[in-house]
């Protein structure tokens, strides 16, 4: 009994949200063994459509996913066996939602809408269902067509990444809603395209990955805003094929950032100074499949899980916690995962 108590304690459960269209019917659950890094017990846990992005509450006794081809958002119930009861569903307020959040408090979502050009605010009621959303910012203009990507809630800031309009958009809380601040944190020069940001801890710094420039924009808070302190290509200086890319994370300890990249199908990792925010890339690693959309760093800081698309499989890696590199461990089919959840 006690052997096979050490082996449950040693696993937690991995959630994945994935694209419908092919082979998955909507979102799945894995064990996932934090001392050897293996998957295993794959679990249908609920159907539901194209859940692209996923995301717990804080309490994990509830789960978030957008559905982005019908245009809502739903809400799950976490049962005891891990499978999920839908609670309720609303609309995203914009066509394709792609990515979803809560403030630190879990009473609030915020979701963006890539097709739409928007990003809608919800309540999020005690008993984890969503309300209909409090605000709608629209972004699309005349000259120009927005595709919202990204956001995320600091203290009672909300930053809102646009890769249509390359520019992050900083919000503050008043009075019950957000006002818009600014509406670029900084210039993007060119058209690099800002789909996914990671922040520190204490909020002084945001490195931005670019979807089309394969690159990440690094950014500093100052007494008066922002400013950008780095700019640094995610692809090998061998590499010359098309790229896309995708997800950036900072490692637990924020000495190291990992990006992905969609065509080159790696993982770059950088160092990453603390005391200036600068960043050097010291690896590129594949990720033993085809086009990784979003990854995630297991709760021990230990291993990273790379949601591989095109080659329905997850690729696990051990990070060395010395040097930030990565190292591939083993592999696993899903159908079509685009998003991972601990």
């Amino acid at each position: 009994m006690l052997s096979l108590f050490n082996c449950k304690a040693q696993t937690t459960p991995l959630y994945v949200g994935t694209y419908t269209d092919g082979n998955s019917e909507g979102i799945y659950r894995l064990q996932f063994n934090q001392k050897t890094g293996a998957l295993s017990d794959l679990q249908f846990a609920a159907s539901t459509e194209n859940p692209s992005f996923i995301v717990y509450s804080r309490n994990k006794k509830y789960l978030y996913a957008v559905n982005e081809s019908s245009g809502n958002v739903s809400s799950f119930k976490v049962q005891q066996n891990g499978l999920l009861k839908l609670l309720n569903k609303v609309s995203s307020n914009g066509n394709w939602p792609c990515h979803i959040s809560l403030n630190r408090s879990g009473n609030k979502a915020v979701v963006s809408n890539y097709g739409g050009g928007s990003a809608s605010i919800y309540r999020i009621s005690r008993d984890g269902k969503l309300n209909e959303a409090s605000q709608v910012f629209e972004y699309n203009i005349s000259e120009q067509k927005s595709h919202a990507h990204s956001a995320q809630f600091f203290q009672d800031n909300l930053f809102v990444s646009d890769l249509g309009m390359n520019a992050v958009y900083q919000y503050k809380l008043k009075n019950e809603n957000y006002e818009l601040v600014s509406s670029s944190i900084v210039k993007m020069d060119g058209n690099p395209g800002p789909r996914h940001f990671a922040m520190t801890k204490n909020g002084q710094f945001m490195y931005v990955i670019n979807e089309y420039g394969s690159s990440v924009t690094s950014i500093k808070k100052t007494e008066n805003g922002f400013e950008q302190i780095d700019y640094d290509s995610t692809l090998d200086e061998n590499y010359s094929g098309e790229n896309s890319c995708a997800d950036i994370h900072l490692s637990k300890n924020e000495l190291y950032l990992y990006g992905s990249n969609r065509g080159e199908n790696s993982i770059v990792v950088f160092k990453r100074n603390k005391l200036d925010g600068t960043i050097e890339k010291i690896q590129t690693m594949e990720v033993h499949g085809d086009w990784p959309r979003n990854f995630t760093i297991d709760p021990s800081g230990k291993f990273l899980l790379v949601a591989n698309k095109k080659s329905d499989n997850i690729s696990v890696f051990k990070i060395d916690l010395k040097t930030g590199m990565l190292s591939f461990l083993n592999s696993k089919k899903v159908p079509t995962p685009v998003c991972l959840l601990f």
